[in-house]
């Protein structure tokens, strides 16, 4: 089992930022990618970004290269989504997953590729 528990979200105005952070417990040893995925009221969970955890390999959903970036430091099991130039668009509920299988392929960007999800948090964009 692996626990994921997200933090760092709150109300932030257009063109702030805001890094929000994913800490692990559990069977970390056995996380092969860590994901970040948000869902807004009526649509699907989306991809944001993706780390691999024993190397350092990471990719981005294109509505956020430049403006996010995934981070992880293996010694706190944390893994980080810094958040540049949001934008009201940007408003979700962010989630952070894990997947303890090997990736059929790289980079997995679909919700079914992660099998351990935390509770999510509220990032709110005012413009």
């Amino acid at each position: 089992q692996v626990q994921l528990v997200e933090s760092g979200g709150g109300l932030v105005q257009a063109g702030g930022s805001l890094r929000l952070s994913c800490t692990t417990s559990g069977r970390i040893g056995s996380i092969y990618t860590m994901g970040w995925f948000r869902q807004a009221p009526g649509k699907e969970r989306e991809f944001q970004a993706v780390i691999s955890w024993n190397i350092y390999k990471t990719d981005y959903a294109e509505s956020v290269k430049g403006r996010f970036t995934i981070s992880r430091d293996n010694a706190k099991n944390t893994v980080y989504l810094q958040m540049n130039s949001l934008q009201s668009e940007d408003t979700a509920v962010y989630y952070c997953a894990a997947n303890t299988g090997l990736p059929a392929a790289w980079p997995p960007k679909t919700p079914r590729s992660y099998n351990y999800w935390g509770q999510g948090t509220q990032v709110t964009v005012s413009s």
